[in-house]
Order: C-alpha cells, then sequence, then structure tokens
C-alpha cells in the first residue's frame, strides 16, 4: 500500500504514468479496482473512470494495458468492456481497503457473486406514482421477494460462505436476521438455535422454527434476547454470531450497493433504514468508495434512537426503553463495533415517528402493491416527511422487509 500511496495524490489520483515495470502494474490494479463487475462500459465510460482517478490523459495505453493485462474484457462487436473475474481475483485488502477499516470492499465484492443466487439482484426500478407523490426521483430496491422477505439472507448466507467449518450457531434476533440465520444453515446442515425476545413478531418466529432453527423466548426486546444468547452460547461453549459485529453480515449487506450502483444514471443520495447498522455500514462502505458525491442517509425510528443519538454525539448511547412498531430497527443497546465503522460514511441520520411509518407502508401497498414491515418502510416515511431535502433529486431506498402478521395486515394497511 506504502509504494502505492506514493504515486497518488490527496483526491486519490495517479500522478504519473510509472516508468517501473511493478509501479505499473500497480497502477493499473488499482485503476481495475475502480470498475464494477456486470455492467458494460463504452470506451467513452472507460475514460471517464480512468479520467476521476488519473491525471495521465492518455486514455488510449490506459485501456490498452488494462485490457491486454486482463482486467478488461472487450465485447467481440468492440463496442463495450466488462471487468473481469481476474481482476477480482488480484486484488486485496491492500489495494482497496484502508487497513483501520473493518469492512472489506474485496469481500463486499466477493458476497455480491458467492451469495445464494435467491438473495441477489432483487428487482430496483423508478417508482413513477411514489415519486410523483413524494416529490423526487425514486428508485426503489425490493429485498422482500425472497424465501425469508427481507435482505437478511444476504449477510447470513455470506458469514457460512466465509466461515464452512462452523457446525452450530447461536444468534439473537427480532426476527429476519434469525430467519436468514436458519435459512442458510439449513441449506448446509448447520444447527442454529436463536434468541428472541417474548414479545417478537409470531411470525417471524413461526418462520424461523419452519426453516429448522431452535428458538428460545427471553426478555422483553431484542438486547435483552441477545444477553441471553449470549451467555447461553458462552456456557456451551457455542460460536455466538452477531449482526453488525461479525463483519460478514455488513459485507453481505454491501453486496445491494454493488447492484444499486448498476443503476445507468448516479444518485443523489441513498436512504437506508438503521438498526444495529450492518445494513448501512455495508452499503455505505461501497457507495463512499465507488460514488462518493452520493449522501447515504440513516432513519431510525423516533422511539428507538439509540443508533441516531450515538452517531450524532460520536459516542456510545443506549437508552433504557424503546417504544416502536419497527422491530427490526427497534436498538436500545448500540454496537460498539457498528458505531466505529459508520464514521465518515454517513451524511445525515433522521427519525421518525411511527404514525408516519404506516402512512408510508399504506402508500407502497397503494403504489406498488408491495407489503412492507415498518422497518422495511421507514425510508419511505423520511422522504416522505423531509420532502425538501430530497425535491427533485434521484433518491434510492431500500424497502428492505416484508413480514407481517395477519393481524399487522389488517391494523396497519
Amino acid at each position: 500500500m506504502k509504494e502505492l500511496q506514493k504515486l497518488l495524490n490527496a483526491e486519490g489520483q495517479v500522478l504519473r504514468w510509472p516508468t517501473k515495470p511493478k509501479e505499473k502494474t500497480l497502477v493499473i490494479e488499482y485503476l481495475a479496482s475502480k470498475f464494477l463487475f456486470n455492467q458494460d462500459y463504452s470506451e467513452q465510460d472507460v475514460n471517464e473512470v480512468l479520467k476521476e482517478w488519473h491525471t495521465f490523459s492518455d486514455w488510449a495505453l490506459l485501456r490498452r494495458e488494462l485490457f491486454e493485462r486482463g482486467f478488461l474484457d472487450r465485447e467481440k462487436n468492440g463496442s463495450s468492456y466488462k471487468k473481469t473475474q481476474k481482476s477480482f481475483e488480484l486484488f486485496t485488502e491492500t489495494h482497496l481497503v484502508k487497513k483501520d477499516h473493518r469492512i472489506s470492499l474485496v469481500h463486499i465484492e466477493e458476497a455480491s457473486q458467492k451469495i445464494d443466487p435467491v438473495f441477489l439482484h432483487s428487482p430496483q426500478f423508478h417508482a413513477e406514482r411514489l415519486s410523483d407523490v413524494l416529490g423526487c426521483e425514486l428508485i426503489v430496491k425490493v429485498e422482500t421477494i425472497n424465501p425469508i422477505r427481507s435482505f437478511k439472507g444476504r449477510g447470513a448466507d455470506y458469514f457460512f460462505v466465509r466461515n464452512p467449518k462452523i457446525k452450530e450457531v447461536v444468534c439473537a434476533s427480532a426476527g429476519n436476521f434469525g430467519q436468514g440465520i436458519a435459512y442458510a444453515a439449513r441449506k448446509r446442515n448447520i444447527k442454529a438455535t436463536v434468541f428472541a425476545a417474548e414479545t417478537a413478531n409470531s411470525l417471524k418466529i413461526e418462520r424461523m422454527k419452519a426453516f429448522g432453527a431452535e428458538v428460545r423466548l427471553h426478555g422483553q426486546d431484542f438486547d435483552a434476547a441477545k444477553s441471553y444468547g449470549k451467555d447461553y452460547a458462552k456456557q456451551n461453549k457455542l460460536r455466538f454470531v452477531e449482526d453488525s459485529r461479525d463483519t460478514e453480515f455488513t459485507e453481505g449487506a454491501g453486496s445491494m450497493a454493488v447492484e444499486l450502483l448498476n443503476y445507468p444514471k448516479p444518485f443523489d443520495a441513498v436512504v437506508v433504514p438503521l438498526g444495529n447498522g450492518a445494513m448501512i455500514a455495508g452499503i455505505a462502505r461501497w457507495i463512499k468508495a465507488k460514488s462518493p458525491n452520493t449522501k447515504v442517509i440513516g432513519v431510525c425510528a423516533a422511539g428507538a434512537p439509540a443508533m441516531e443519538k450515538s452517531w450524532r454525539a460520536s459516542t456510545y448511547i443506549q437508552t433504557e426503553t424503546i417504544n416502536t412498531i419497527a422491530d427490526g430497527i427497534g436498538v436500545r443497546v448500540p454496537v460498539p463495533e457498528a458505531l466505529e465503522d459508520l464514521k465518515g460514511l454517513l451524511d445525515e441520520v433522521l427519525l421518525v415517528e411511527d404514525t408516519k411509518t404506516i402512512e408510508a407502508m399504506k402508500l407502497v401497498h397503494q403504489h406498488l402493491g408491495l407489503v412492507l414491515e415498518p422497518s422495511g418502510a421507514v425510508g419511505i416515511a423520511a422522504i416522505k416527511n423531509n420532502q425538501p431535502l430530497f425535491a427533485n433529486q434521484h433518491i434510492a431506498t431500500i424497502l428492505c422487509g416484508g413480514n407481517l402478521t395477519g393481524e399487522q395486515i389488517e391494523q396497519w394497511l
């Protein structure tokens, strides 16, 4: 990394085309890292990427080097390029990631290739009617059309990809993370025990059991259940896996950002629900590396503001209780590692009241025909409740969960 750093200016641009072969290789690998998989680049697109990261203006030479070294493939018709698998295999932490950051860009990109395909490439599209209502050009990414109806399958599956020798795990969950663990563990014949609150969503408990997990109910909220789960794992010498603390879950969630940035038009902002922080940390890590001008904005429930307060104060703050229907982001005890991961990655964190979240759930149901749980709709609620902030901009948000009981559907929709 030090050898490469000598060749870069303060903005991360390569200062010159080096003369030494080793330095040339470092520069070409560095430039190749700026291209995304599964995206077609015209010759002009390639030039624009190179222009952003290199002050040397012989784009034809750089394109040729990338092609001849096997980092870019050229289509047979010669009209477009694609990043190759070789480029992914050769990239290392020293090329792509600051050593003091836990969340690996290499691993996020690996996750986008190796996660169970049932969770990858979720729909993302321009929601025209919602855009009219919200006063912005809104792109929604729908993470509810999969076996667990939430994004949590991405991180859970990637955890087991990275830890293939594990035979049994323990975790705590409000419901969706536990479903992800249960689903990914069942596929690999791994035993999973999930601790959940006595007040947890009954549908989520039922689905965790259906996917093969042993579910134990303890405490009145998620954080109390987590405490019981940690004690159980310690007593039985089992691996306790924790969303936001174990980096694989964050890196798996980051695969959503890889897909989002394949959208043909850059985003002014991406609005992401914020609970323990795994989803937004993974998304923000990738976006800030690949599209630094895009703002990343978190959304917490007003009745569970611990993460918002902690982020704003740059210190660890927990609350005694929570009071929100958005159980998926109902956190009162932040994960210290997650707070550290978010430093420098978020532009703002907004709070939304439950009444606004219900309005958002109804809007999505009316205009998109989708059933969202509260934590899956807070992004829409935040955009609607802060319209001047997003007016006339190109905005993306994650519809990240859709597990509602029949009673909740009747009550809220």
